[in-house]
């Protein structure tokens, strides 16, 4: 088991450096740059610059340099100093403007996440074990509504309906009085009441498709014959489904975790911002487009690396549950 974890552990390094090269290069790629991206915005509302003040603005932004210049410069106060570099956009340190948002960012995410798990593992447990009844054929339609609709429209449709039916105005996270008023115990209703449909638009679609996974997992496994042993020594239908065909149909869940470590901290960019959340999407959407690359970058190569670091948690994860894959 050790020496497996080391083999994962040592390739996970070549890849981050790769990756980290080729993240600060992906957003170089866009013609123009920052500057190129100010000066339209400027002529968008109406003002101007000039192109001598757009090439001074480059020389002391050093947008000017060789991008693997740049590309060492950034990543060498990162790995020395954990300076992730100044945003050209907010005029602030990247670190600021990525911790500020991340907490808000980590809890929307994570619930999402565990409701999402708490969902689809007993209901595709239950699909599986009594296929083709009527909660069967309920839990089926629900899986293809949850995939079929979009993310951001099912949150416009949970707004509408919050809005007129509820008489609660859930856009954001707070109430205007609390955005900017100190944590306390009305604060933290303010949120509660704020955070449930962010959570729930998602985890409809995750819940959806891992209930048809769970499912089919579940239906591969129970005719399997330890199944039969299992049922053949005396166990109760209990006993047998959650000791035995679960812990193997729940190789799935665990291997997502590769993708859900970026997720908590990304987030649904499209739905933060329709729901004017005060996520880590949105600053990120804002830096791509105005081409803000050490803020933009700096998103990209953190959620490469919680995509590295998941992939190997659930590497080791899989291999301790399953010990098919460890001595494989």
């Amino acid at each position: 088991m050790i020496g497996f974890i080391l083999r994962r552990a040592f390739w996970a390094i070549p890849t981050l450096i790769f990756v980290s090269l080729i993240s600060f290069i992906i957003i170089q790629l866009p013609p123009g740059d920052y500057v190129t991206a100010y000066a339209a915005q400027l002529r968008h509302g109406g003002e101007y610059i000039t192109a001598v003040q757009e090439e001074a603005m480059r020389q002391q932004m050093g947008l000017n340099d060789p991008v693997l210049v740049q590309y060492w410069r950034w990543i060498s106060d990162i790995v020395l100093h954990g300076d992730f570099g100044h945003s050209l956009e907010w005029n602030a340190p990247v670190s600021t403007l990525i911790w500020d948002r991340l907490g808000l960012t980590l809890a929307i995410s994570s619930l999402s996440m565990l409701f999402t798990w708490a969902i689809a593992i007993p209901v595709g447990v239950y699909s599986a074990t009594r296929q083709y009844s009527v909660f069967d054929y309920i839990f089926t339609v629900f899986g293809f509504l949850g995939k079929g609709i979009p993310d951001f429209l099912l949150a416009l449709v949970l707004m509408w309906i919050s809005f007129v039916y509820l008489n609660l105005n859930v856009g954001g996270l707070f109430s205007p009085e609390f955005q900017t008023a100190p944590w306390s115990a009305a604060k933290v209703v303010d949120l509660l009441v704020h955070l449930w449909i962010p959570i729930l638009v998602l985890a409809t679609g995750g819940a959806a498709g891992l209930i048809r996974v769970m499912r089919a997992n579940m239906l591969d496994e129970l005719g399997k014959p330890y199944v039969e042993t299992a049922y053949a020594q005396g166990l109760s239908e209990g006993q047998v489904v959650w000791n035995y065909p679960v812990r193997v149909a729940l190789n799935p869940f665990i291997s997502t975790v590769g993708w859900a470590l970026p997720a908590l901290f990304s987030g649904d960019i499209i739905t933060a911002v329709v729901l004017n959340l005060p996520t880590t999407g949105p600053l990120l959407l804002k830096a791509l487009q105005m081409q803000d690359m050490y803020l933009a970058g700096s998103f990209i190569l953190i959620l490469s690396v919680f995509t590295i670091v998941g992939t190997l948690v659930s590497d080791v994860l899989l291999a301790w549950s399953d010990p098919r894959i460890r001595y494989a």
